[in-house]
């Protein structure tokens, strides 16, 4: 601390004037922009009335569809398919709100980081009981402390809270990508269980033929009660099986509800468009590894905390060089006045911040690793859906194959029974044998459509070599585009 100079004048008092009355002035400044806290409480019943008007068919999601690209003819919504269900998710969903909190409150983080140390104001007041007239009693001074930040340290900050703002960015997209894919999964099983359903429905008229046929001759006797009560067992087996996909589907109703965020009643009013065309698609082994690594967004997340952890190390290495604090300062002391100037700092020179870096320097090993382990992780998973895609489409193939032969064999069964070479009840069999061989079509097919919609996860693409207009705009909203 560097201390003295005597003033003997009365303006040399002036300095310290000066200083007081900045200090007031900023003082009665900073006071006028003063924050009030405000208490938000959260209300439960308020929270379950506003899920209960969210509504797809209102005038604040219509407005959405069309700032994301939807013309007048196409709204209201009359066919919703997975563009447009996908598009209800990113509007009412609640995890997506949850995901924009975070990401704001890393711009918030980074706002913090970007901010300059703020000049600290120091002041003290003495009095002193020494009866010597010649020194007066009274002493006060006025000094202000100034940080100086070296080696760079608030600009690494600022780098630092940018890569994990990014990161949280990211993290809305890849929730909004989930939503997508579990409706894709949905409307999946979905359009499944109609195909189910539709299949069983005819099933169970067949049966109800074949009890006719057996009632009828049994009451004339060429048919045995026992071939009877079988004929009824099958036939309550199908009805059950039918009641049990009709469940299904209102299980899958409410499914699809939750995955985009609004209320059961609203869903059971749309009108699911379901026969939608999977895209064809060719990918070598090198393309698919080569597209899942560009998109995939956890990568894309783990580059942005390998960069902060990498600016996390940049900081403890600047932590070597200690920051400053320059104090010019005025007193007057017992008479006299006094000028001084002080210089200050953390004392890290000795151990120059070893322990913190040796620290950071392992964390982002630990990102390193992480970021190798998932790179291998997701290259396996592309490999692997893309084997299911492959034998999903043999499978498929091989029961429409043998769909058509019996197809072949029941028309062979018809002209036949045209001619009357056998009787209703053969034929009935024939056809009841031609909707076991679409049924198993309709559950390879289905099949088929689960591995696409795995394989399209793990790629965090849409497949279509051709996106829509709407599908574009999904896109646009995975990267924030079209965010609320």
């Amino acid at each position: 601390m560097i201390k003295h100079a005597h003033l003997n004048t009365y303006d040399q008092l002036r300095p310290i004037k000066i200083i007081a009355l900045a200090a007031c002035f900023s003082t009665v400044l900073t006071a006028c922009s003063f924050q009030k806290y405000v208490a938000k409480p959260i209300e439960p019943s308020t929270a379950i009335a506003k899920f209960e008007l969210k509504d797809p068919f209102g005038k604040p999601f219509i407005e959405y569809l069309s700032i994301n690209g939807y013309t007048s003819d196409e709204l209201p919504v009359r066919q919703w398919g997975l563009d447009e269900l996908t598009y209800c998710a990113l509007f009412f969903h609640p995890s997506l709100d949850v995901a924009r909190a975070q990401w704001r409150a890393t711009q918030a983080s980074g706002a913090r980081a970007a901010q300059r140390l703020a000049p600290t104001l120091n002041g003290n007041l003495a009095h002193s009981d020494d009866p010597d007239p010649s020194k007066k009693p009274f002493a006060f001074g006025l000094s202000i402390d100034i940080p100086i930040v070296t080696a760079n340290k608030r600009e690494i900050r600022i780098e630092n809270a940018q890569h994990l703002s990014k990161a949280a960015k990211l993290k809305i997209a890849q929730i909004a990508w989930q939503l997508r894919n579990n409706i894709a999964q949905t409307l999946t099983e979905y359009a499944f269980n109609e195909t189910q359903l539709h299949l069983l429905h005819i099933e169970e008229l067949r049966h109800e033929e074949i009890v006719n046929i057996y009632q009828k001759r049994v009451s004339v006797g060429v048919a045995s009660n026992i071939e009877l009560s079988n004929a009824k067992l099958r036939l309550q087996t199908i009805s059950s099986t039918v009641n049990s996909a009709q469940q299904t589907k209102l299980i899958l109703l409410s499914k699809l509800a939750s995955n985009i965020g609004v209320p059961l009643a609203n869903v059971v009013t749309m009108s699911l468009d379901i026969d939608q065309k999977r895209p064809e698609y060719n990918l070598t082994n090198t393309e698919l590894q080569t597209t899942t690594l560009l998109n995939r967004l956890d990568i894309r997340i783990a580059l942005e905390r390998y960069a902060a952890a990498e600016a996390k190390l940049k900081l403890e290495i600047a932590g070597q060089y200690p920051d400053l604090v320059i104090s010019p300062g005025a007193a007057y002391e017992f008479g006299d006045n006094i000028w001084s100037l002080g210089l200050s700092g953390l004392l890290s020179l000795l151990n120059k911040n070893k322990v913190a870096i040796a620290e950071a320097t392992m964390l982002r090993e630990v990102e390193a690793a992480q970021f190798e382990d998932l790179q291998t992780k997701v290259i396996l998973e592309a490999n692997i859906a893309n084997a299911e895609v492959i034998q999903a489409k043999k499978a498929l193939e091989n029961q429409q194959r043998l769909l058509a032969q019996q197809q072949s064999n029941t028309q062979r069964m018809q002209r036949k029974f045209t001619a009357g070479d056998i009787d209703r009840l053969e034929m009935t069999y024939a056809q009841l044998e031609v909707i076991n061989a679409e049924k198993n079509v309709a559950l390879a097919n289905f099949q088929l459509n689960k591995s696409l919609d795995q394989l399209e996860n793990t790629l965090q693409k849409p497949l279509a070599s051709e996106v829509s207009a709407s599908s574009k705009s999904v896109n646009a909203a995975f990267n924030l585009e079209g965010e609320k």
